[in-house]
């Protein structure tokens, strides 16, 4: 597959405007996963804002990554490892709160699972406490309750161009030692120097032996074009401003269209349909399983038709020579597995119902035996598969009736 990692923006991009991933969007992000390609989710959000949408998208599962606090950290969502972290130095935080105060600019930042403000009445924090399923902490001097260093602190006002104009002086007067921006239009975001979406994705992809050409990344904000660039293909949402849009690669169909869907239908979805299952990739996840334990190695697969091969040797056969039944009918079941897979929707998964084999003729202890799968019934609730297995010099051995039935993710 062309493309090994795929970065999302959440906000915007991954949710709709009910801040909820759809159905259609849920369905390609576990399809893509099921076939290999890895997610991150990049987002401005905390890490603890972030956690419950990598887990409804199973990325403790397939292996995905957080970066939160729009680059300040990353999290190996399946480990809980953190492989990179950058705070800003405590000494800042009183100069912040003299400038936030002069202002009249509530002012926040995030510890773990509560938000500590100076303002804990104000709209914009409360929703941002709701959206992260934080606890909002009020206090009366902020600087004194910040006795840790924060991944990033918020200002905030309805008054854009006042913020505007705040940022234009702290581009100046704190370069060299933090970057600030606008998130939102009420938000004025101040991170530790060289922090963002970009240069973090860039280590990651370092750690991970990844390329940039086999990145694809999604966004609609300002905070979205570093990695947007940086990948090698990136993709504006419908939604997104046009500074965005012109930075983009392509464009796909806004956050209330599925655009992430259309752009990996386009991009990903229709590549993997074009390209033959990764059966080494399989055969070497499986090398530890009672698959493995058997010898049994795929060596062909489609939607139709699978085939396998399993040796006969001491692993497989009876005590006088010749190939075990109760090793046929495993090799039958782990070639209709993978072939009821392949065909399962994302949602769905499959649990083996029935077997049922006729042994017609023998095969010796140093002969390698081959299966062949078909499916002959694909309904939505079960697959029945019949699988023949050969000797290498096409004697048939058995055949097999598998019955797989077809269940939806709980």
């Amino acid at each position: 597959m062309k493309y090994k990692l795929l970065v999302l923006d959440v906000d915007g991009t991954l949710l709709n405007d009910q801040k909820e991933i759809s159905k259609g969007t849920k369905t390609a992000l576990l399809k893509v996963q099921q076939m290999g390609l890895q997610i991150v989710l990049a987002s401005g959000r905390p890490t603890h804002g972030v956690l419950p949408i990598a887990q409804e998208l199973e990325l403790d599962q397939y292996g995905g990554y957080i970066m939160s606090y729009n680059g300040g950290q990353i999290f190996n969502a399946q480990t809980g490892e953190r492989l990179f972290e950058k705070r800003i130095d405590t000494q800042w935080i009183s100069y912040l709160e003299r400038k936030s105060v002069k202002n009249g600019f509530p002012i926040f930042t995030y510890q773990k699972d509560r938000i500590i403000t100076n303002r804990p009445d104000n709209a914009h924090v409360q929703e941002e406490a709701r959206l992260n399923h934080m606890e909002v902490v009020g206090v009366p001097n902020f600087s004194e309750a910040i006795d840790f260093k924060p991944c990033k602190v918020m200002l905030v006002s309805d008054d854009a161009s006042a913020l505007a104009g705040l940022e234009t002086h702290w581009r100046k007067r704190l370069s060299g030692s933090l970057d600030v921006f606008p998130s939102e239009t009420y938000y004025l975001e101040v991170v530790p120097e060289g922090i963002n979406k970009g240069n973090t994705l860039a280590f990651l992809l370092d750690r991970l032996k990844i390329t940039k050409e086999q990145v694809i990344a999604l966004g609609d904000g300002v905070c979205d074009i570093p990695m947007l660039q940086l990948a090698g293909m990136g993709i504006a949402m419908g939604n997104a401003m046009d500074v965005v849009k012109s930075c983009a690669d392509y464009i796909t169909l806004s956050n209330e269209e599925d655009g992430v869907a259309a752009a990996l239908e386009k991009a990903v979805i229709a590549e993997l349909r074009e390209t033959s299952i990764p059966l080494d990739e399989l055969n070497a996840r499986a090398r530890h399983a009672l698959m493995g334990n058997l010898g049994i190695q795929y060596t062909y697969a489609s939607p139709e038709r699978i085939e396998a091969t399993m040796p006969v040797d001491v692993r497989t056969r009876q005590p006088f020579g010749i190939l075990h039944g109760g090793a046929t009918l495993a090799l039958a079941e782990t070639v209709a597995g993978l072939g009821s897979m392949i065909l399962c929707k994302p949602d769905e998964i499959i649990v083996g119902m029935q077997v049922s084999g006729n042994h017609l003729s023998s095969a010796h202890e140093g002969d390698t035996v081959r299966a062949v799968g078909t499916i002959i019934h694909k309904g939505r609730s079960s697959h029945v598969w019949n699988v023949d297995v050969f000797t290498s010099t096409d004697k048939l051995v058995s055949s097999i009736r598998v019955v797989n039935s077809v269940l939806k993710k709980k």
